[in-house]
Formats: C-alpha cells, sequence, structure tokens
C-alpha cells in the first residue's frame, strides 16, 4: 500500500502541485464526455404522469434542460410497480444554475440500511444556491425504495415467492427484467441518471454488521474519477473498478467518470464523518467550476493510503468475537486481529493478518458465524485469487 508523506513543508508543497497537475490533466477529453452526455440528454423529455404527492409532481423521465433556470425543483420519480399495482416512487432535488456548465448527480440509497450515505446529500443539496451555480446538481435519495423502508441491504422481492436482492449488483438494470430490483434499475438508469449526468457520485456506507472508514472506491486510471476522488479529505482510497453490476461501473461503462464514497457505518448518521463527504463534494463542485469559492481540505491533507486490494479475514467458526484492532489500523502479517470463543468462553479460533495494510472494515456484531467477513485489509498487494469481494 502506498503513502502520500506529509513530513516537511517542501514534500506537503510538492504533494500540493502534484494534486493541482492531476487535476487539470484531468480537464483532457471531460469535453467531449459532456457534450455526448447532453446530446443524449435532448433525446428524452420530461415526462408527468399527472400526479402530484406531497405537493411534488411525478415524473416517469426527466430532461433537467427542461427545468426552469436559477431554481430548485423538488421532484417525484416513477419507478417500478410493486405487485398490488401501486409504483415505487424516488425522491428526486434538481438544483437548477442559472448559467450553464457541468451536470452531477449525487446517488443515495442503493442499498436500504445506508443512511448517511443520504443525509449527506441531503446536506450538500442545502448548501447550493442555484441562483449562484453554473451548471446542474441532481440528488436521488432513495433508490432501493422498499429496502430503505425495512431498513435492511437488499431489495425485498415478491415476484417469486420471497426473496432479497442486492440492487447493487444490477446496474444498469432491464426495464423489462425478469426482477423488480433488475426492472428499478433500468428505469432510474434510462430515465432519470444517465440522460443528466456528465460526473456522478454514489454515495455509500458499511453495510449492516460490517463497519467501514472513510474512503472511497474507485478506478484512478480514469483521469475525472482519479482528480474528484483526491477532492475529498478522506484516510483511505481502494483503487479498485471493484466488480460488474456496481453503479459507479455503469456510469463509467456509459462514458460518465463516476466512483463510489463509503460513509462510515450502515443504520445510523455518523455525524463525525458525514461533513468530510461534504466538504469533499463540495470541492468538487467548486474544481469544476459549478459553484464558487476556495478548495478546501483534501486527500493530502487527510495523509490518503492509497490500496489496491480488499483482501477479507474470514471467520472459521461460529461464536464470540473479540477485537484486537481498530479502523485504519495499520497491520502486518501475522499480526493477531481477532479472538473468538464458543458460549463456555473457550478460545476456539484466532484470526491474524495475511497481509501488510490498513484496516479497512470490520465486523461490528459481537458473533459470527463461520464463512462471515470478519475483517477487510487495505492493501496495496494484487488481490488474493479467489478471495471474497469486498461487500459493496
Amino acid at each position: 500500500m502506498s503513502k502520500v508523506p506529509l513530513a516537511g513543508r517542501g514534500c506537503r508543497v510538492f504533494m500540493k502541485s502534484l494534486l493541482v497537475a492531476v487535476i487539470a490533466l484531468a480537464g483532457i477529453g471531460s469535453a467531449q464526455a459532456e457534450s455526448n452526455a447532453t446530446a443524449a440528454a435532448a433525446k428524452i423529455g420530461t415526462v408527468y404522469t399527472g400526479d402530484v404527492i406531497n405537493g411534488k409532481k411525478v415524473v416517469s423521465s426527466l430532461n433537467t434542460g427542461d427545468l426552469e433556470p436559477g431554481k430548485r425543483h423538488l421532484l417525484y420519480f416513477q419507478g417500478v410497480q410493486m405487485s398490488t399495482g401501486q409504483y415505487w416512487y424516488v425522491s428526486v432535488i434538481v438544483a437548477k444554475g442559472a448559467k450553464l456548465g457541468k451536470r452531477f448527480t449525487l446517488t443515495s440509497g442503493v442499498h436500504g440500511d445506508e443512511m448517511s450515505s443520504v443525509h449527506t446529500v441531503q446536506t450538500v443539496m442545502n448548501q447550493l444556491n442555484p441562483a449562484e451555480m453554473s451548471g446542474t446538481v441532481m440528488a436521488v435519495l432513495d433508490i432501493a425504495r422498499p429496502a430503505m423502508e425495512s431498513m435492511q441491504r437488499r431489495w425485498p422481492s415478491t415476484g417469486r415467492g420471497f426473496e432479497l436482492t442486492d440492487m447493487n449488483r444490477e446496474w444498469p438494470g432491464n426495464e423489462n427484467g425478469l426482477g423488480a430490483a433488475s426492472r428499478q434499475a433500468g428505469l432510474v438508469f434510462n430515465r432519470l441518471l444517465k440522460p443528466n449526468t456528465d460526473l456522478a457520485i454514489d454515495f455509500h456506507t458499511g453495510t449492516t454488521g460490517l463497519d467501514v472508514p472513510a474512503f472511497h472506491i474507485g478506478d484512478m486510471r480514469i483521469p475525472d474519477v482519479k482528480t474528484m476522488m483526491l477532492l475529498y479529505p478522506v484516510p483511505a482510497i481502494w483503487d479498485n473498478p471493484a466488480y460488474p453490476g456496481v453503479l459507479h461501473n455503469a456510469y463509467i461503462d456509459a462514458g460518465i467518470p463516476s466512483f463510489t464514497p463509503e460513509v462510515g457505518v450502515a443504520r445510523r448518521l455518523d455525524l463525525d464523518m458525514i461533513p468530510i463527504f461534504v466538504e469533499g463534494t463540495m470541492n468538487v463542485f467548486k474544481h469544476y467550476g459549478v459553484v464558487p469559492g476556495a478548495i478546501g481540505r483534501t486527500a493530502v491533507d487527510a495523509n490518503v493510503y492509497i490500496g489496491k486490494s480488499a483482501v477479507p479475514v474470514l471467520s472459521t467458526h461460529g461464536g464470540f468475537i473479540e477485537l484486537l484492532v481498530k479502523l485504519n489500523a495499520k497491520v502486518t502479517p501475522g499480526q493477531k486481529l481477532a479472538i473468538q470463543r464458543n458460549a463456555f468462553g473457550e478460545v476456539v479460533a484466532e484470526y491474524t493478518s495475511p497481509i501488510n495494510g490498513i484496516v479497512g472494515g470490520l465486523r461490528s456484531d459481537a458473533t459470527s458465524e463461520a464463512g462471515n467477513v470478519l475483517f477487510f485489509i487495505l492493501a496495496d498487494a494484487a488481490p488474493v485469487p479467489g478471495s471474497a469481494p469486498y461487500a459493496e
């Protein structure tokens, strides 16, 4: 794993200069991507269903170019139907700038137990003044609505009995797919996200049972992705595209730079961590000229680690887990990470780090079945063949 050093004023100046150079390079070619995305948006129009919910109009497709500039627009997007014939509606906020500029989309709620992701996006949108903006920021807040209603990670579907579907394995979806989650993803992606987006940020948190620190997942080979991620004061970045089916990769496949910030723990608001991601997102908007102002703290200030792989440590027994390390702790091969005991208090297993790195995820529940992920070690070594992926 590589570490950005901060020892000494000269090194700090060098790193700041390096960040500026990376950001400048990222602008090359972005104009063409913006032009392509704008052309795609022109192919669809805004369709109002005629319904109004809590004073907010409902759309089944959206072209943000149709909205009045210099204002904030609150809408519902009509998603997939339930088994009773009603619809799942998705909350949409559009801050339409008074002047033309980049079009950003912020998403949250792809997993239903990730509350800090939603609050991060809400907070960012509340800081925007469309009258002073150049460009558009669209927020889509609660994409996996039925999962959010029950505060669970996966989309509950009753189409074929009862099953739970991880929506962040379904993108870009299929409007005519066999499962509700796939159809929802297809509708949202084709009629809302892709046509209105030049750059995208898909906010997440750790999952229920697995805590994570503030970090990003994204492919730093893509210039705009690298630029955006480094504009956040996060202590860690997983420089990896992850796997097919996640939303940020669906964007990238469509020519839209995107990445995934991870905003701490699931199920509750992490009010210490959320401001890190609000500041970083505002930095991104400032860099791309959407809002005025000076850029604040960045990854350089956070002494960021950049790792290439997330190596799992799996439980081999059932029992009670005693953790010996904390998030972001540096670990070495063979270092003891946890002790597991049975109901009699007898030690049944001890767990060690397989690699040099930092703790990028750890189990938050006090018990574990065999096969559960106890830790993820963020490391700069190549991924271990056959290892479990990070549970994003």
